[in-house]
């Protein structure tokens, strides 16, 4: 008699075991449940029922991240990329909602972006270890941002990701940073949906920054939307942080090179490549605050005046520039 190959279980509905797992993480069993949301969507997945393994890896995400497991919660977040790609899911208003309910369930905790003595001296361990938790959270949250603006190029209509994410991506970088690197906030803010917030930003980073930081965080920020052709953002953010400084009773950064984003603002509204040229040639040291600033004004010759760049994918900028892209 020929023996039949046993037969692997049918899969229950993907509700039941989102509330088996739900309860396990409700008890503290972190490790536990992810090895069971892990395994689980994996059998999801190879059954090719992508909508329920979805739904599993997102909810275990939410709730071990409610449950501030970082790590956990990050891991399922980047597997509930992964069956996107795997499922060809659309980039759609829908799918980029789910991305920001899981990203809203990662711990938004203030950090010190400065340390002064007095706060090293009083309690130096728990200030290391404050330290190291948030840096810990903005690796994981990038790595599932990053992963979700991998998807969204390849499934939606922007090259370089959905710009809804490309916001989260910024805001969250700079609210959880120790140390914010304001070109990399700037660098996902300007290929971002929301200019008016990442003008409250620049104006929230100028009263923590060291002295001359100010003005150079606000021209790299308008220099890289010329970088991209984007002048009408560039315009809407100068006229925005003018707006927000200006209600708070705060002074804007006056100097040379805000000066020299004023006037360029002004230049390439017109067809002027000869007043472009001299306006670069009279701020030239201003412009070179920044090794990165001639990198951009490259670009932007490139953009609005047809200006060929000799090694477009050279020097700072395209080290930037590539490394970004392949995030």
């Amino acid at each position: 008699m020929s023996r039949e190959r046993p037969r692997r279980a049918a899969l229950p509905p993907a509700q039941e075991n989102i509330e088996k797992f739900e309860k396990v993480v409700n008890e503290g069993n972190f490790y536990g449940a992810q090895q069971m949301y892990k395994s689980i969507s994996a059998r999801y997945i190879s059954a090719e029922r992508y909508a329920e393994a979805l739904d599993i890896l997102q909810s275990g995400a939410c709730i071990q991240l409610t449950h501030e497991q970082v790590t956990c919660g990050a891991e399922l977040a980047v597997l509930f990329v992964e069956a996107l790609v795997k499922g060809k899911y659309p980039c759609d208003d829908e799918t980029i909602d789910r991305v920001r309910k899981i990203y809203k369930k990662f711990p938004q905790i203030s950090v010190p972006h400065q340390l002064g003595d007095e706060e090293v001296d009083d309690d130096m361990q728990k200030l290391s270890e404050a330290i190291s938790a948030a840096k810990t959270r903005v690796e994981c949250c990038s790595s599932f941002l990053k992963a979700a603006l991998k998807w969204s190029a390849q499934f939606g209509s922007h090259k370089s990701g959905a710009p809804e994410i490309h916001s989260m991506l910024a805001e969250y970088i700079f609210s959880e940073s120790p140390e914010v690197d304001m070109a990399k906030v700037s660098f996902h803010f300007v290929r971002g949906n929301n200019p008016k917030k990442f003008a409250s930003t620049l104006v929230n980073f100028m009263g923590k920054c060291y002295p001359g930081e100010d003005d150079l965080a606000i021209a790299r920020a308008v220099l890289m939307y010329l970088a991209l052709g984007n002048l009408r953002d560039a315009n809407d953010l100068l006229d925005e942080i003018k707006k927000q400084v200006e209600s708070k009773n705060l002074e804007l950064p006056s100097s040379e090179l805000m000066q020299f984003i004023q006037y360029l603002l002004q230049v390439l509204q017109r067809d002027a490549l000869p007043l472009f040229n001299m306006l670069r040639a009279n701020y030239k040291s201003s412009i070179d605050r920044d090794p990165s600033f001639n990198e951009f004004m490259d670009l932007i010759a490139e953009k609005f005046y047809g200006v060929q760049r000799r090694n477009p994918l050279q020097g700072i900028f395209g080290d930037i520039f590539k490394m970004m892209g392949a995030e």
